[in-house]
C-alpha cells in the first residue's frame, strides 16, 4: 500500500525532527499481516503481548473482559455481530458512527484497562462500505489527540476487500504510542451512514517510554528524496 508507507514515512521524519523519545506507529492491514506486525514491534521493543478474543458478549453497554472493560463512549446501547458476519476471529461491537459535531467520537468504543498500557490493536469490520467524505477511523490515547488509523474513498481502501477478500471484511487496525503509558483509549469512526464494528482479537502491550527504534534521519532523507524524485519523474512524463 504506496499511500500507507507514504504516511508511515512522513510521520517517522516528524517524529524524528521533533523528538528522540516519543515515536506514534500506526497499523492498518489484513488480519494476519496487522497482527503480526503488531507482534513484532512490541516485541522488539522488549514488551510482551496480551490478547483476548471476544466471545459471549451480548447486547449492551459494558463489556468486562478481564484486564479491561470496553464501554460505549456516549452510553448507547450496541448490538454484537458474530464473528462470520465480517469474516473476523471474535465477536464484533457495532458502532454506528454518528454526530458529526464531534468527528464520530463520541459513538465509538473506549477500552478501560486494569493496568497502563501503550499499545493496542483490534479488528475492523464493516468499513469502506459507504460515506467516502473520506470515512475515516481514529485511536485517541486517555482522550489525547486522535491518531488517524485509516482514510478510504472507495472500497478497495479496506485492506481485506484489497486482498480478494468480501466488502466489509475485517482487517486490523491500531496504535503504538511510546510517549508515555495510558489506561483508557477511544476508537471511532466519521464515516456517518457506516455500521462499522470492532473487536475480533484484541492485543494489547505496554512498551517501555522511547523504546520504539525508527531507521536513523539519514536513511529516511533518502528514502524521501528518492520518493520525491520518483513523483517528480512521473510528473514529468
Amino acid at each position: 500500500m504506496l499511500n500507507k508507507a507514504i504516511k508511515t514515512l512522513s510521520l517517522s521524519l516528524l517524529f524524528v525532527a521533533g523528538s528522540s523519545s516519543a515515536t506514534i506507529i500506526d497499523y492498518y492491514d489484513t488480519i494476519a499481516n496487522g497482527h503480526n506486525q503488531f507482534d513484532t514491534t512490541v516485541i522488539s521493543s522488549g514488551g510482551v503481548v496480551s490478547s483476548v478474543t471476544l466471545a459471549n458478549l451480548s447486547y449492551g453497554n459494558s463489556w468486562d473482559i478481564g484486564d479491561f472493560v470496553i464501554t460505549t463512549t456516549n452510553g448507547a446501547n450496541k448490538g454484537i455481530d458474530p464473528a462470520s458476519t465480517d469474516n473476523a476471529t471474535g465477536q464484533m461491537i457495532g458502532i454506528n458512527p454518528n454526530d458529526a459535531n464531534d468527528n464520530g467520537a463520541g459513538s465509538g468504543i473506549t477500552f478501560t484497562f486494569d493496568n497502563a498500557i501503550n499499545a493496542l490493536g483490534f479488528e475492523v469490520g464493516d468499513w469502506a462500505t459507504c460515506c467516502f467524505l473520506p470515512s475515516e477511523l481514529f485511536i485517541s490515547f486517555d482522550g489525547g489527540t486522535a491518531i488517524k488509523v485509516a482514510s478510504a474513498t472507495q472500497a478497495t481502501d479496506n485492506p481485506a476487500t484489497a486482498a480478494g477478500g468480501n466488502s466489509g471484511d475485517a482487517f486490523f487496525v491500531g496504535a503504538i504510542d511510546d510517549s508515555a503509558t495510558f489506561t483508557t483509549v477511544t476508537f471511532f469512526g466519521n464515516g456517518f451512514g457506516e455500521y462499522l464494528t470492532a473487536g475480533g482479537t484484541i492485543k494489547y502491550a505496554a512498551v517501555e517510554v522511547g523504546s520504539i527504534s525508527v531507521p536513523e534521519p539519514s536513511t529516511f532523507a533518502i528514502l524521501a528524496l528518492g520518493m520525491i524524485g520518483l513523483a517528480s519523474r512521473r510528473f514529468k512524463k
